[in-house]
């Protein structure tokens, strides 16, 4: 087993493991495995980051073994600079998501963490996946563990919500089947990834791709007017499970346009660059807008997380090297920022039992410590410069700049509205007067929380401060694909 199928695996184990101990195992003994299994798992992608190549547009730590002969399908792994940084990313949430229900989860605390790591596993195989099967196996594996994590610990409408996130999902993966089918016979009997990308295709075939791909990664970004099932599944899902649909579910649809999309229907793409720009800009101008009427934080973060992953697709689509690679730095920093705005939501919820703005008011008075993460957080979610959440942003609007200034404008209202509706909230939640008897006997960050809101917070400066480390390693990946898409296969 190489390096990337122990990345796989081993959180995977872990969390059987803590299934297999039930409902008997004493909570103590599985919140340390399931910390022990975390961090191990984090631990093994480090060497990944470390030991790989930026100078090459080439796959690393590959892997192949025979899996299912009959339809020359193959366990082929392997990732370059567009998804390396997501598996580091995944591992280094779930550590967070384990330390963050240490404490709040008190029942079926194994079958909680188990999930939580089983789910690790698969989204980290989604982004190592270089076998067509294989990739379809794990990006619907994945909605498993998260219906179960909705539907079980979630919310008062837990079930409603659970539902509609799966049935949008899977319905939106089903043409994806099919067209994975397609270019299975196409390419004479092979689901390799890599393959399909030489594949010379007429452009009704790209068109056709291009669209069932749209259908099932659109839903997952999610792209406007699919978005719908987002803000559901965010209310009612536990803090962990709001975690890690922002940090790492939401960035599989954006990463299956980069692996998927652009390389086997590159002439599609090009011809229907408008069409997602002008989605995208949709997601960016009208979601703002509507994350400054929410009155509950959870909406109004889940919005705020469409409006920013408009901006991925927006940089997808422009077709130059600033906008592609802000557009991944931007779903980077997204998963920290979005990850880290949910825990705050989660630490005061612990404590108040409400999300609503107006339970709350001077929370700075009595948990001065916890309003400062909450306040480097908010600044992030806005695009301050200095924060993760600038660099991607700032990124993105260049490289529109170079395509066409009044794309470049409405993509930069973001600024505006994202500053709007997250100060809106931070001025009426931290700051003020106490409102209440609730927040007069709050108690701030115990040592728990504050190392977990910590390493979020060092990873949000880190990104902000000296972001070359992200982009040293995508820009050649990023080069080549734009290099094939400009080529096309028509030429």
């Amino acid at each position: 087993m190489g390096l990337l199928s122990i990345a796989i695996w081993l959180p995977i184990a872990f969390g059987v493991l803590l299934l297999a101990l039930g409902r008997d195992a004493q909570a103590g003994v599985v919140r340390v495995t399931a910390l022990i299994g975390a961090v191990a798992s984090f631990a093994v992608t480090i060497p990944l980051v470390t030991g790989f190549d930026p100078g090459t547009a080439a796959m690393q730590f590959q892997e192949a073994l025979p899996w299912i002969d009959r339809f020359n399908m193959k366990y082929r792994l392997g990732v370059d600079g567009l998804s390396l940084w997501f598996v580091p990313l995944t591992a280094f949430i779930t550590v967070i998501v384990v330390i963050s229900a240490w404490k709040v989860v008190t029942e079926r605390v194994a079958s909680y963490m188990g999930a939580f790591l089983i789910l690790s596993g698969l989204l980290v195989g989604v982004f190592c996946a270089l076998d067509g099967m294989l990739f379809y196996v794990f990006f619907e594996a994945t909605l498993i563990p998260m219906y179960l994590i909705i539907g079980v610990w979630g919310g008062p409408r837990r079930v409603y919500a659970a539902f509609k996130f799966f049935l949008y999902t899977l319905l939106g993966s089903l043409l994806m089947l099919v067209a994975l089918v397609y270019l299975y016979f196409k390419s004479g009997g092979s689901f390799d990834i890599l393959a399909w990308h030489r594949l010379p295709l007429p452009l009704p075939a790209q068109a056709l791709l291009f669209f069932a791909f749209f259908a099932a990664f659109s839903v997952k970004v999610p792209m406007w007017p699919v978005h719908t099932w987002l803000p559901d599944a965010h209310v009612e899902a536990p803090t962990g499970g709001s975690v890690v649909l922002a940090a790492i579910m939401l960035k599989l649809g954006a990463y299956g346009f980069l692996r998927f999309s652009l390389p086997i229907a590159p002439d599609a793409a090009r011809d229907y660059a408008g069409f997602m720009i002008a989605l995208s800009l949709v997601a960016v101008v009208y979601i703002g807008l509507v994350a400054l009427v929410q009155q509950d934080m959870k909406k109004l973060v889940a919005y705020s997380s469409i409006a920013h992953m408009g901006f991925v697709t927006l940089g997808f689509f422009i077709f130059n090297g600033l906008g592609a690679s802000g557009a991944i730095v931007q779903m980077i920093s997204h998963g920290f920022v979005s990850g880290a705005m949910f825990l705050c939501i989660g630490v005061l919820y612990d404590r108040v039992h409400s999300r609503e703005i107006s339970a709350y008011g001077g929370v700075a008075n009595t948990m001065p410590r916890f309003a400062a993460f909450a306040m480097l957080f908010a600044m992030a979610n806005c695009g301050l410069p200095g924060t993760a959440g600038f660099v991607g942003e700032w990124m993105v609007i260049l490289g529109a700049v170079q395509r066409n200034f009044w794309i470049a404008a409405a993509a930069a209202t973001t600024l505006v509205f994202g500053a709007g509706y997250t100060l809106w909230m931070v001025k009426r939640v931290y700051f003020g007067e106490v409102a209440n008897e609730h927040v007069r006997t709050l108690q701030d960050l115990d040592g728990r929380e504050f190392f977990m809101l910590a390493l979020l917070a060092a990873a949000v400066l880190w990104m902000g401060l000296y972001p070359k480390p992200f982009t040293d390693v995508m820009n050649v990946s990023v080069d080549a694909l734009l290099r094939q898409v400009a080529a096309g296969k028509l030429h």
